[in-house]
């Protein structure tokens, strides 16, 4: 049975793996050394028992690490026991109770947004963001959530061109410029919204989900029936506030930072 002087040792090797995950590949033991400031000779032994055990590659003739086949089974373990769908349900039901609107959980899928969990009040609406639905993401209040917190660059690939803005009511952006200034927007007030923009007569306010790396992993949103001639988002904060919450509340239920 391990002691409390292994903690800082264990500490020591979790900041390893997540330095080697969050890079786009292999480092030398002398950058983790100097970015987690570990000794050297920790460092070295650290890297040994990681590759040993699976989670890290040594690759000698570029004297780099990188992660490992095990971290690779472990995060598919993860993703098979659903986690993120059932960390997020208590909240989202929480939620629907308090505003009596439908709640969803939902991620990027490339250029779109997928749906994984839907929660609706006493009285369900019909509403077309159900599970398993894939909608244009730069449309969904719950996609520019997450894309408002995307790199530039990773933004311009998924809508590489004009063809990659499908239009469904005639609202929301047409173009990267168009989307981007959006995304600027919706990034500083910390909530997005789409009113009309997916189907007439509704409107969508998301929040999104961030993971240790304060990255952009999901969004909560709530839809609701709404009939407005011009954009009438701003008119939402309180309830922006309360889904704000509830995704502030899964980020820290997976252990994620969130940004603002």
């Amino acid at each position: 049975m391990g002691t409390s002087s292994d903690v800082p040792a264990l500490r020591r090797g979790l900041a390893v793996l997540q330095f080697l995950a969050g890079k786009p590949g292999p480092v030398s033991a002398t950058a983790v050394a100097r970015e987690l400031a570990i000794p050297r000779s920790t460092t070295y032994h650290l890297l040994a028992e990681l590759a040993e055990a699976g989670f890290a590659t040594h690759f000698p003739e570029e004297r780099r690490y990188g992660l490992g086949v095990a971290a690779f089974e472990l995060g598919s373990a993860y993703l098979r026991h659903d986690p993120l769908e059932r960390l997020a349900r208590p909240l989202l039901r929480r939620l629907v109770d308090k505003v009596d609107q439908p709640a969803h959980l939902g991620v990027l899928h490339g250029p779109e947004a997928l749906y994984l969990v839907r929660e609706q009040p006493r009285q369900p609406q019909s509403i077309v963001s159900d599970v398993g639905v894939r909608l244009p993401a730069h449309l969904t209040a719950s996609g520019r959530a997450m894309l408002a917190r995307l790199p530039a660059a990773q933004v311009r690939a998924l809508f590489p061109s004009a063809g990659s803005f499908v239009d469904r009511t005639g609202r929301g952006p047409h173009s990267l410029p168009a989307l981007r200034a959006l995304l600027g927007t919706e990034k500083r007030r910390g909530w997005s919204v789409e009113d009309g923009y997916v189907t007439a007569g509704f409107a969508s306010v998301a929040a999104p989900v961030f993971d240790h790396g304060e990255r952009p992993i999901a969004a909560i949103t709530v839809t609701f029936r709404h009939v407005c001639e011009v954009e009438c988002g701003e008119k939402w904060p309180d309830l922006a506030e309360d889904i704000r919450a509830a995704a502030d509340g899964l980020t820290g239920r997976i252990g994620g930072r969130a940004t603002r």
